[in-house]
């Protein structure tokens, strides 16, 4: 589910938003979840903010890349359970979505590559992000925990996703002791993708970016696309469905360009088509 059509995403980059920074850079769309008094915690009018972001960057073509980012300490702690439990009625600096936001959509709709800079501490909700993106950053010093089941709740939304990620046992495991990983447990587990020195977080996303940034668009988002959609596929359709995928991919102004540069042996000029 998309929460904004396109036609509300275009002042984006315009738009005042109070708890999400916003820069778009050379196909670079960065969002910087900027709550941190509140531990970045996820608040109704933060949670619209993300959809309206995200929304964005999935119908703007000169946006080829995302990069979730987090002011201070903590990267996210969460839904903020204070806002949800009193009905929380403050202002949007955004349009009304369309419908609860639900991460774990948001994410998996994106169908472009986002990658998430890990700072510090991600709790709860906050696995959402993570375990949505198709690459996680992490400082060595970052924990991840999910303490739901010592509040009397337990993270429905999250398991779906870790099943994504992680055996069932170990995502179960996860979210039944609610205990705190270690960014090395974390990697171990298939939550993470990369684990580097705090220093080195950001270089690692810069470099990461780039080389995302030197093949085609296109086919990244089709391939993202793709893989959404063969959750939903039964396994005796999927062949079809990829063949069928493949054939569309190859008349994309992407593929002639790629097929052209590689047999003039230069670097292809991509035009996200």
């Amino acid at each position: 589910m998309y929460y904004y059509t396109p036609d509300q995403t275009t002042d984006l980059l315009t738009r005042s938003l109070r708890y999400l920074r916003v820069d778009q850079t050379d196909h670079v769309l960065t969002l910087t979840l900027n709550r941190p008094e509140k531990k970045n915690a996820l608040n109704p009018p933060l949670l619209a903010e993300l959809a309206f972001a995200l929304s964005y960057a999935r119908h703007t073509g000169d946006v080829w890349v995302v990069v979730l980012a987090a002011a201070g300490d903590v990267f996210c702690a969460g839904m903020d359970l204070k806002a949800l439990a009193s009905g929380d009625t403050e202002p949007l600096n955004v349009p009304e979505p369309a419908g609860p936001v639900r991460i774990g959509e948001l994410m998996a709709g994106l169908h472009k590559p986002c990658i998430v800079q890990i700072q510090g501490p991600v709790y709860a909700g906050g696995f959402l992000l993570v375990g949505g993106a198709a690459y996680a950053v992490a400082a060595d010093t970052a924990t991840f925990s999910l303490p739901e089941v010592k509040r009397g709740l337990f993270p429905f939304q999250v398991l779906a996703v870790l099943l994504d990620l992680m055996p069932a046992r170990k995502a179960l495991d996860l979210c039944l002791r609610g205990k705190t990983l270690n960014a090395s447990e974390a990697m171990a587990t298939g939550l993470l993708t990369h684990v580097v020195a705090s220093d080195e977080v950001g270089n690692t996303v810069a470099e990461l970016v780039q080389e995302l940034k030197q093949v085609s668009p296109t086919a990244l988002r089709f391939g993202l696309a793709a893989y959404q959609s063969l959750k939903n596929t039964p396994p005796d359709q999927q062949q079809a469905f990829l063949h069928d995928q493949f054939t569309q991919i190859q008349q994309t102004a992407d593929a002639r360009e790629g097929m052209a540069a590689f047999l003039e042996k230069r670097s292809p000029n991509w035009q996200n088509q």
